[in-house]
C-alpha cells in the first residue's frame, strides 16, 4: 500500500472518495468531500495549508483522510465548530494498512510537529488505530475528550409507534403531552419541509431566530457562517441530503431545524426557536416529527450531534464519546 500527497483543492472532485465513506461504518456525512470541500472554501486558511492523503493498493483508491496544516501543528480538516466527525475512512480489510502506512508517511514529512485529532468517536476504530500506528512511529501520544465530547445517538426502529412504544413511559408520555399542550394552546400545527422553490424563505426565518437566540448560540450565525449554511442547502438538499424543516402554527413559523440525512443516519445538526413561544416548548415539538420524518424516510439511527445537553436524553438518545488524540514528534 502506497500513500500519497496532494496539496490540490481540486482533488476533492478528482480522487472523489465518496464509496469509501459509504463502506466504512465509521464514515459520515462530514468525511464526505463534498462537505470537506465547501468547509475548505469557506473557512480553509491559505490554499497551501491544505493536505489530502491517499492510500493506494492495486491501482484502487483504499483509503483518504483530509488535513490542514495551521503553523506547526497538523489536524483533520473540518475545524470544530461545524464538522462533529473527522478522520480517515478506508475501504474494507485496508483500515489498519492505512493507518499504519499514514503514520509512517506523515513520519517523513518536517512540516508538522504535532498532530490535533479531533472528532474521533470512542466507539469506533479509527482513535485506537491512529494512536497504535503513531506509537510504532515513537510518537508520544495522547487521549482526552474533544470539545463538546459527547454526541448522543438514538437507534431507530421500523415505526414511529415502534419508536415511542420503546420508550420508558415516562420519555414517551412527555413527548405526546407536549404535542397535545401545543394543540391545546395554540391550534393545530403542521410541518413544512424545505424544497428548492422554499429554501431561501425559511433559511431567512431559521436565520433571523437563530439570531434572536440567547448566549453563544445568538452571534454563532454571523455572515461567513450563514453563507455557509446556506451554501450547505443549495448543494445538498436537491440530492436529498439537507433537510430543513419548521413547525407553523397559526401561519407563525415559530421552530426550525437543520439536519442531513446521510446513509441511513439522520443526524440533526442546529435549531431554532421563538422565544415568546418558549412555554410550549415548539423546539422539542419539532424534534419529534423529525424523528418521525428519519423513521419514514427509512433511516436507523438519529444522531443528535456532539453537545451533551440534558434535552437529547428526553427522546431516548445514549451518550457516545467523542475523542482527541495529540500525536507529537
Amino acid at each position: 500500500m502506497d500513500v500519497v500527497f496532494s496539496e490540490d483543492g481540486r482533488d476533492f472532485v478528482r480522487r472523489d472518495w465518496t464509496n469509501l465513506v459509504r463502506d466504512d461504518p465509521s464514515g459520515t456525512f462530514f468525511h464526505t468531500p463534498q462537505f470537506l470541500k465547501l468547509y475548505w472554501e469557506e473557512f480553509g486558511e491559505q490554499p497551501e495549508h491544505l493536505l489530502l492523503a491517499f492510500a493506494e493498493e492495486e491501482g484502487a483508491q483504499v483509503g483518504a483522510v483530509a488535513f490542514e496544516r495551521v503553523g506547526p501543528k497538523l489536524r483533520f480538516l473540518g475545524g470544530t465548530e461545524v464538522t462533529d466527525y473527522l478522520g480517515p475512512v478506508a475501504a474494507p480489510g485496508a483500515e489498519d494498512g492505512f493507518a499504519k502506512e499514514l503514520l509512517a508517511a506523515l513520519a517523513r514529512r518536517d512540516d508538522w510537529e504535532e498532530a490535533d485529532l479531533r472528532g474521533l468517536p470512542e466507539d469506533r476504530p479509527w482513535l485506537h488505530r491512529l494512536e497504535e500506528a503513531a506509537a510504532a512511529q515513537g510518537f508520544s501520544t495522547e487521549i482526552e475528550d474533544d470539545k463538546n465530547g459527547v454526541a448522543p445517538f438514538l437507534p431507530l426502529p421500523g415505526s414511529y409507534d415502534e419508536y415511542l412504544n420503546g420508550l420508558p413511559a415516562k420519555l414517551r408520555h412527555e413527548i405526546k403531552r407536549k404535542a397535545r399542550k401545543l394543540e391545546a394552546e395554540a391550534g393545530s400545527f403542521r410541518i413544512l419541509i424545505a424544497h428548492e422553490d422554499t429554501l431561501e424563505e425559511l433559511l431567512d426565518r431559521f436565520v433571523s431566530l437563530h439570531r434572536s437566540s440567547e448566549g453563544p448560540k445568538g452571534v454563532f450565525l454571523q455572515p461567513g457562517m450563514e453563507i455557509f449554511f446556506r451554501r450547505l442547502g443549495e448543494a445538498f438538499l436537491p440530492r436529498g441530503i439537507f433537510n430543513l424543516t419548521f413547525l407553523e402554527v397559526g401561519g407563525h413559523k415559530v421552530a426550525g431545524t437543520i439536519g442531513f440525512r446521510y446513509e441511513g443516519t439522520y443526524y440533526l445538526y442546529n435549531s431554532a426557536f421563538d422565544r415568546e413561544w418558549r412555554h410550549l416548548s415548539p423546539g422539542m415539538v419539532l424534534v419529534a416529527e423529525d424523528i418521525r420524518i428519519a423513521i419514514e424516510g427509512g433511516c436507523n439511527g438519529f444522531d443528535l450531534l456532539k453537545g451533551d445537553y440534558e434535552y437529547k436524553y428526553r427522546f431516548g438518545a445514549y451518550p457516545r464519546r467523542i475523542k482527541r488524540l495529540t500525536v507529537r514528534r
